[in-house]
């Protein structure tokens, strides 16, 4: 059997080199050629910025917002206002005042009161002079 395998190992090694020249390929005309297709190239997203780098700062408070709670705290701090129907806006050293009161005089305490809190530069007192409430 080995002997065998070793003959037809030798015929096709003296077949293969032979005098006659290998067949040259036959070369078709193309018709048109294809157009080159582009393959999309996966980009790698960007890596997230590692926790301990990102610094997130607080946001910071509304100037507004807390002139209006500092109004607010003086009203609740006077015995002869019922801060309870007031509401206090700001804007710009500006302070609103919304709400009911239940006597003129109290109207103009609130006003007062504002007045004395730093930072508020204008009084805008919008309250209504109701009886009772």
């Amino acid at each position: 059997m080995k002997r065998h395998l070793v003959s037809i190992l030798a015929a096709l090694t003296l077949a293969a080199c032979g005098d006659q020249p290998a067949p040259k390929a036959e070369m078709k005309p193309v018709a048109q050629a294809a157009a080159p297709v582009a393959t999309p190239v996966p980009v790698a997203a960007p890596a997230p910025a590692p926790v301990a780098a990102v610094k997130e700062e607080a946001p910071k408070p509304d100037p507004n917002k807390e002139l209006a709670q500092r109004v607010k705290r003086a009203l609740e701090a006077e015995t002869k206002i019922q801060a309870a129907g007031i509401d206090v806006t700001a804007s710009g050293g500006t302070v609103t005042l919304w709400g009911t009161a239940t006597s003129s005089d109290e109207r103009t305490r609130a006003s007062r009161a504002a007045y004395r809190v730093p930072g508020v530069t204008m009084v805008d007192n919008k309250l209504a002079v109701v009886k009772g409430s």
